[in-house]
């Protein structure tokens, strides 16, 4: 098999990301191939970990698939504040005489954003609705990568390393076969400090906040990559409580048009024509036909807006969510009316600080927590989703009864179709075959 038809076959999709098939991503020629090292979201450290253990494995990774899609350049993006990490880096690029560069980024929010880290490598902008690629780029997070590397030894896709920090009595960082239980992570970890907690499955800025009672069924997924555990009355929890119909009112009753929304937004500093200040003027005034409201659909979502920004404490990101949704259900699309976009020359002056960040989020409690290593969960049990990314789902090629071997694969993606294949991620007996696959270890 050649390197694409590897990583097909080990079920490799984006670890960073919503989880595009990477054999399709890197389905290509380019001029700079990025390693996305940032991990974008506050007190996450899974890439750092990955970065710090796996350097050996990331370096000759990179290079072989450099060599694929015949990159010029090859540079891994990291934070100048990661020392141990670029020593790590530093020492396998010399070991293995290799030509990637590191490219060391400030310590700000969204550094990891794939179009905010395109801008500060080649210093491209990316047009509305585009990717990487037509800048002649394409971007992989450390941890796909580091599955990169396992796929070319011959091995699946069948964990993470997670980061589990908050209210946990252990905050660590483990490694947790796809499908496992957050609760049997969580227990792994210790338990949680407090009885009444909720999750957040992913970064405090972008993840997806769950409640206590809803963890039942919830399993680690390609794509999860920490759990952060706070009060559930917590002020983000809070905020995600507060319906469309309020913050539209919000947003009538008190919103200054101060500008600060889109003086901050990160892909209006990149130069794309998103104005969240006049996208929430719209919705005051009730006027959903203007222009502006088109604009919601550029938006990355990263949330600056309305956590960082807005001194009224109002919610851009999520008007603009809800927006967006009106707009795909009534078919409408974002067009480019030009093909150039220039930075604005404020944007090295507005990048948020990722500390200031934190203590906006009330998260400073967590920041200097030390995360244990070397932890690994070993479930009695786990549910495999046959879809865990972008596209269709996986066909289950074993039946209920079966005995499978880790990295077996359990599911394929059907020929033509987008998708990834799932392999067995513990050794045990099919129990179970819905939109899930259930394994029971023996």
């Amino acid at each position: 098999m050649n390197l694409l038809e590897e990583i097909k076959d080990a079920g490799v999709i984006g670890a960073g990301g919503a989880g595009f098939p990477t054999h399709l991503k890197l389905n290509c020629n380019v001029e700079y191939f990025i390693i996305n090292g940032l991990e974008c979201e506050p007190l996450l450290q899974s890439d750092k970990y990955i970065m710090r253990n796996k350097s050996d494995e990331i370096i000759q990774a990179v290079e072989e698939i450099g060599r694929a899609i015949e990159a010029e350049h090859i540079i891994i993006g990291l934070k100048e504040e990661y020392h141990e990490e670029i020593e790590a880096l530093k020492a396998s690029i010399k070991k293995f005489n290799s030509k990637v560069k590191l490219h060391l980024s400030r310590v700000f929010y969204p550094a990891g954003d794939e179009q905010i880290l395109v801008y500060e490598v080649t210093g491209r902008t990316i047009q509305p609705g585009g990717i990487p690629l037509n800048v002649g780029a394409v971007v992989s997070n450390v941890g796909t990568v580091f599955n990169i590397f396992e796929a070319l030894e011959e091995k699946k896709v069948t964990y993470k390393f997670v980061t589990v920090i908050g209210e946990i009595l252990m905050p660590s960082i483990v490694k947790v076969p796809i499908g496992t239980k957050v609760k049997d992570v969580l227990d792994k970890c210790g338990g949680t400090l407090i009885k009444d907690y909720s999750l957040i499955m992913g970064g405090p800025m972008m993840g997806r906040k769950i409640s206590k009672d809803q963890i039942e069924d919830r399993v680690i997924t390609k794509t999860d990559g920490a759990i952060i555990v706070i009060s559930e009355n917590h002020y983000l929890i809070e905020r995600e409580k507060v319906t469309i119909e309020h913050m539209k009112n919000q947003a009538k009753s008190a919103c200054i048009q101060c500008r600060f929304c889109t003086d901050m937004c990160p892909r209006n500093l990149i130069g794309h024509p998103l104005n969240p200040h006049k996208i929430m003027r719209s919705i005051a005034l009730n006027d959903l036909n203007n222009e502006a409201i088109k604009q919601a659909i550029i938006c990355c979502e990263c949330g600056i807006c309305e956590m960082y920004a807005c001194p009224m404490g109002l919610s851009p990101k999520r008007i603009n969510i809800y927006l967006k949704g009106k707009l795909r259900e009534s078919g409408q699309k974002w067009e480019n009316k030009t093909n150039s976009f220039t930075a604005n020359i404020m944007r090295e002056y507005r990048k948020v600080p990722t500390n200031r960040l934190i203590a906006r989020l009330h998260l400073d409690k967590y920041k200097k927590q030390k995360l244990q290593e070397g932890g690994e969960v070993k479930p009695t049990e786990v549910k495999i989703p046959l879809r865990q990314g972008i596209g269709a789902g996986a066909i289950p090629v074993v039946e209920v009864g079966d005995t499978v071997e880790i990295g077996q694969v359990i599911a394929r993606v059907e020929e033509g179709k987008m998708g990834s294949n799932v392999h067995a991620t513990i050794r045990g007996v099919i129990s179970e075959i819905s939109d899930s696959i259930a394994i029971k270890a023996i």
